[in-house]
């Protein structure tokens, strides 16, 4: 770290306090007029960081801008081990993520942005990606798992998003299957879950798990006005919002992966479902056949009956579905 990124580091540890600049320069071997120089560059990028006499430098409890340095804190268990790579502006979380796992990038690499120029969704759809409103973030995996079963991942990561949110919000999420979670009827996020095969084993050489989360997104372009929502209306003041949802989702994660396999998440995805019991429309290329969606099973699939009581096993890469009267 250069000693901007330790100065940080040393706010973050001690957000809402005042630390005093003689100490943070003789802590890391400096002068008081480098640290001087290097709070005043924070201030110029956005750190809402106030200078007080006497008493030092205080990173203020509201300020929410992404970086390693606010999100690493409150890591814990595995997700503590992960590599996080905290940039403002990328094109796609995902593009950037399949790159580095192309080339070797470990389990547990994750990069994160506050803003995405060509965000992705399922079937080539764009993902609304403005400025310093969301989360948007890739995680490299590497589990042992087949193709058939790489379903997993992204119904796995829906029930870790799941809990993040309910744990800053206080209130329920419900998922539409496989990969969008609503609040109050709205989407407010969605994931794209994009693997490698490995052809010697059969199995997944690697998995990018991207997660598009709206926190407190607004003037949705016009197609999604009526579809699209955030988990809050306006921010809150009160603690790094953005960082610990970040924190939160990947210690969440990192615990369902671990024992993926298991699926012993997976009653919990269920008991999300909004899908469950009612009928849908299963769109098939051209084809739009009703349906009523009644289980979901062991490898994620979603089970379907047909008006002729005849059954299937849909997985999301061949199907979109939607409520009857629902967009």
């Amino acid at each position: 770290m250069d000693l901007k990124e330790q100065i940080l580091k040393i706010l973050e540890e001690n957000r809402g306090k005042s630390i005093s600049g003689a100490w943070i320069a003789r802590k890391l071997f400096v002068t008081r007029t480098a640290v001087w120089k290097q709070i005043k560059e924070l201030q110029k990028e956005g750190y809402d960081i106030e200078a007080i006499t006497n008493r030092g430098y205080c990173l203020k409890p509201g300020n929410d801008i992404l970086t390693v340095q606010s999100i690493a804190p409150y890591l814990t268990g595995k997700a503590a081990n992960y590599i996080l790579d905290v940039r403002k502006t990328v094109t796609s979380t995902n593009t950037i993520a399949k790159e580095m796992a192309s080339k070797g990038a470990c389990e547990g690499t994750v990069i994160i942005a506050s803003e995405q120029t060509q965000g992705r969704g399922r079937m080539g759809r764009t993902f609304f990606s403005p400025p310093s409103t969301g989360l948007y973030m890739s995680v490299i995996l590497r589990p042992q798992l087949s193709l058939e079963d790489s379903l997993l991942i992204t119904t796995g990561t829906a029930v870790a998003v799941a809990k993040a949110i309910e744990t800053l919000t206080q209130k329920g999420v419900q998922i539409k299957w496989v990969n969008d979670l609503f609040m109050d009827g709205k989407k407010v996020c969605g994931i794209l879950t994009e693997a490698s095969l490995n052809v010697e084993n059969g199995g997944l050489d690697y998995a990018v798990v991207g997660i598009g989360i709206n926190v407190c997104t607004k003037d949705f372009p016009n197609d999604l006005k009526d579809l699209a929502g955030s988990i809050f209306d306006k921010k809150p003041q009160k603690g790094p919002v953005t960082s610990l949802l970040a924190a939160y989702v990947l210690n969440n994660l990192a615990d369902i992966i671990e024992n993926i396999a298991d699926r012993t998440y997976l009653e919990e995805y269920k008991k999300r479902s909004f899908l469950l019991g009612k009928e849908i429309n299963v769109i098939k290329g051209d084809s739009i056949l009703s349906a009523k969606a009644v289980d979901i099973d062991d490898r994620a699939r979603l089970i379907v009956e047909y008006p002729d009581l005849t059954t299937e096993a849909l997985s999301s890469g061949e199907v979109s579905v939607r409520i009857k009267n629902h967009d």
